[in-house]
């Protein structure tokens, strides 16, 4: 039978004990916060309320969504999420007002007009690769943050007609159909006029599929 250690030993041998827990305490990683916040959101700036009085005028339905800050330096502030501009415009998520403002105008000052000039027919379908998405530019390490990382950018792929006929930017932009090029340079044109940046495939291989239109910084277009 193996005799009990006495009191002094066991109050030395648990001594240490706190110092133990703290040094394996500071090896236990930190968690990180969650990649989607809500933030506080501040009060409109005047051009935000002006851009959400000209979609009510415009008849846009829209909706506000809460302010959110992402890992990596995006976000989404002072966005809002497109319910209804007349044409349906696939994949939208959040936007900046004055993006979403953009695409609704454009969509039917330009698009439609354009699709009955050149095609004969009405647009019933855009097609999006999105708005919102946390990258850098062209999607390359050690760029600067895209447009998209702050929800102010938008990125339409094809369009689908009343006819039945879809045209995609890919197939279409240096296709056999002359119609379908004037058509496809004519709205990517207008959303030059409607955006401060519109690229599309003469810009660079990573535009060939698509129109990239932002309201950036800067005004450019090709």
């Amino acid at each position: 039978m193996t005799a009990l250690a006495p009191a002094a030993t066991l109050r030395g041998m648990w001594r240490g004990v706190p110092i133990v827990f703290v040094l394996l305490s500071s090896c236990i990683p930190k968690v990180d916060p969650p990649v989607d916040r809500r933030v506080a959101s501040t009060e409109p700036s005047r051009d935000t309320l002006q851009c959400h009085a000209d979609l009510r005028n415009e008849e846009i339905e829209f909706r506000l969504l809460p302010d959110r800050v992402f890992d990596g330096g995006c976000s989404a502030l002072g966005a809002v999420q497109l319910r209804d501009i007349g044409t349906p415009v696939t994949n939208l998520g959040a936007m900046t007002c004055p993006a979403a403002r953009g695409l609704a105008r454009w969509t039917r000052e330009a698009v439609q007009s354009a699709a009955l000039q050149w095609m004969k027919s009405r647009v019933v379908r855009i097609e999006s690769f999105g708005s919102y998405s946390c990258r850098p530019v062209n999607g390359v390490s050690g760029n600067r943050l895209s447009e998209h990382g702050r929800a102010n950018a938008v990125d339409i792929a094809a369009f689908v007609f009343e006819n039945g006929r879809r045209v995609t930017v890919l197939q279409g932009w240096n296709g056999e159909d002359e119609d379908v090029r004037r058509f496809l340079r004519a709205v990517h044109q207008a959303g030059c006029r409607r955006f401060d940046v519109g690229l599309g495939p003469d810009a660079n291989a990573l535009h060939r599929d698509h129109f990239h239109f932002d309201m950036g910084q800067s005004r450019y277009c090709r």
